[in-house]
């Protein structure tokens, strides 16, 4: 345990100063890219129009069980490879796991939404929050642009950073392989529309269980984070506003991270939303902060984030140290 916790640390070091080299996986697909075209395949194959409901739904469950198995098969196949190279191996994994983290990728792509609207102004915004949420671009004004991207930055450091070093953390390269492959699938075939609403059904189910506890525990790291950034008072808002108001989103996991980073920052977030020409009426979180999101609330959370996922590998080394001496 004490091991696989050091090499969680380091390869959360590794992800935060190096990340996602573009070069390399322009070269290479990103082992993310080859989960996703497994279950692209399963898709075209199992999740036929003319198919009735319950079809789809076996069709979705079976798909997802194998491919979950084949994922746990592979994570136990290259750490038995690796395991017997000693120093050597265990770098490997060290890169292998910093691969399927996101904090440098995710603060380069908010941090993008910050400068887009410092540079190209509203035009400039909108092209880069475009890139990491799922809503209508053009229907985004300056605040409404802000808010996207530290909503993006909030739940993606639940499931994008303390999912993934959580399920390795607990099981090695097969729970992180695991995670990744049902993460993946949530964000393809999890989808409350026609074609996947029962297709998609055991993944998006499945994927809101994987991502249950991750959703609690990154409250307490942001938290740690707006204290290291702002200090005690707002650490207890982001606690508190999370207890209260986590429940507002229309995800059961997504309102945590989200809740607390709006109580950090004291500004409401979330509301009302357009995907796809569609609105999605939502009630704000921390409805009496702020009403107007700016850049420098994007800045300010890009500090929190930095200070959360330095909380987390301090967790995960302290962890470490712990195991090691009992």
């Amino acid at each position: 345990m004490s091991e696989t916790l050091l090499l969680l640390f380091l390869a959360l070091l590794l992800d935060r100063l190096v990340g996602d080299p573009d070069r390399l996986w322009r070269r290479v697909p990103h082992p993310v890219v080859l989960f996703g075209r497994a279950i692209g395949l399963m898709d075209k194959l199992f999740n036929g129009k003319r198919l009735s409901a319950d079809t789809k739904r076996f069709n979705g469950a079976a798909g997802i069980a194998v491919l979950l198995a084949a994922s746990v098969f592979l994570g136990f196949f290259v750490h038995r490879l690796l395991a017997p190279l000693g120093i050597v191996g265990a770098l490997v994994e060290i890169v292998i796991v910093a691969i399927f983290l996101a904090q440098k990728s995710l603060y380069d792509h908010v941090r993008a939404v910050s400068s887009g609207l410092k540079r190209g102004g509203l035009a400039g915004g909108r092209q880069a929050v475009s890139m990491i949420v799922g809503r209508d671009p053009a229907t985004l004004d300056e605040p409404a642009i802000c808010r996207a991207g530290i909503e993006s930055l909030a739940e993606n450091f639940s499931d994008g950073v303390v999912a993934p070093a959580l399920w390795y953390a607990l099981f090695g390269l097969p729970g992180l392989f695991a995670y990744k492959m049902l993460n993946t699938a949530d964000s393809m075939i999890g989808h409350k529309n026609a074609k996947y609403l029962d297709f998609g059904r055991a993944s998006a189910r499945l994927d809101d269980l994987a991502n249950w506890p991750a959703a609690r525990l990154s409250i307490l790291f942001l938290a740690a984070g707006a204290w290291a950034v702002k200090g005690r008072a707002a650490a207890r808002h982001a606690i508190g506003t999370a207890l209260r108001d986590a429940g507002l989103h229309r995800s059961p996991n997504s309102g945590w991270p989200e809740a607390a980073m709006a109580g950090a920052l004291g500004i409401g977030l979330a509301g009302p939303r357009i995907y796809g020409g569609t609105r999605v009426d939502e009630p704000m979180m921390n409805a009496s902060g702020r009403t107007v999101a700016t850049v420098a609330d994007i800045d300010l959370s890009l500090r929190i984030f930095s200070a959360a996922c330095a909380a987390l590998a301090a967790a995960v080394l302290l962890a470490a140290l712990l195991a090691a001496l009992l």
